[in-house]
């Protein structure tokens, strides 16, 4: 462990300006500190590494794959960032107000917070249960716990001069209504509820903080791993840029909306969807 690992609060990062600070490499987040939840594997753990290759030292969150956690975690002190590993149920809000002093005292501070931990309702045992217990599942840990988790984040913010960011993860289809069936409602409720919920918080927290939205298409994770071969082939052909997007492309997005590069933009969804839904 370097010596400004296990230095404790770090340094304030500058702020770059509404133009940005980014060169061939991409938006920086050199010098910030920025917490995922939900960081164990797919996305979260793209994102993860993401802010890790952009500079971000990391606060990261998981529920139940303490393993899945713990290979993220290594990958990012490949990195040479500092990383803070934290089992939180995001739908308990006394979990979330332990959460939010625990990062608060190991780095001084959170620059962005991602909140991106999201029930499983699609596969493993989750994928048999009733169609109310997906939706209350959806509605504590998606739509619930980005909210208690986005309040958590503004009382945090408040109180820095530089302020920070928040970026929560909805779903592209909330948009267009783009599917039909019981998992498009659903998820709907769940992330159309995230999507509309961010909006409102962006205007009431400007200027100091900004609020933005990541709208994933249809994104190879492990739904799209155990999909049946014809279905997908499907879905590929219905999608303009003719192929899933990888976890990796909704990370880059997440680090150019945590960046000052956006500095310019909140209360918006950026759609990672290879022009699915338009």
């Amino acid at each position: 462990m370097s010596k400004r690992q296990s230095d404790g609060a770090v340094q304030a990062a500058p702020q770059e300006g509404a133009g940005g600070a980014h060169g061939a490499a991409g938006p920086t987040l050199t010098g910030k500190v920025v917490l995922i939840t939900g960081a164990s594997s797919g996305i979260g753990r793209a994102m993860a590494l993401a802010c890790a290759e952009a500079g971000a030292d990391l606060a990261l969150t998981y529920r139940a794959n303490r393993r899945g956690a713990d290979d993220t975690a290594e990958s990012v002190r490949r990195h040479g960032r500092r990383v803070e590993l934290l089992s939180v149920d995001v739908a308990d809000e006394r979990a979330l107000e332990t959460l939010a002093a625990q990062v608060r005292e190991a780095f001084g501070r959170v620059d962005v917070w991602v909140n991106n931990a999201g029930a499983d309702i699609l596969t493993g045992e989750a994928a048999r249960l009733t169609w109310i217990e997906k939706l209350d599942r959806l509605l504590a840990v998606d739509l619930r716990g980005t909210v208690l988790a986005s309040w958590k984040a503004v009382a945090l913010m408040r109180g820095q001069p530089a302020g920070g960011v928040i970026l929560n993860v909805s779903w592209d289809h909330v948009l267009a209504g783009g599917t039909k069936g019981g998992y498009a409602e659903v998820f709907c409720a769940a992330k159309g509820g995230v999507y509309s919920f961010s909006r409102a918080l962006a205007r009431s927290v400007a200027p100091h903080i900004r609020v933005n939205v990541l709208g994933p298409g249809w994104i190879e994770t492990a739904y799209g791993e155990s999909l049946d071969p014809t279905v997908k082939e499907r879905i590929t052909r219905s999608i303009p840029l003719n192929r899933w997007g990888t976890p990796q492309d909704v990370a880059h997005a997440a680090v150019y909306l945590a960046s000052d590069a956006a500095a310019y933009v909140t209360g918006q969804m950026l759609m990672i969807n290879g022009g699915a839904v338009v």
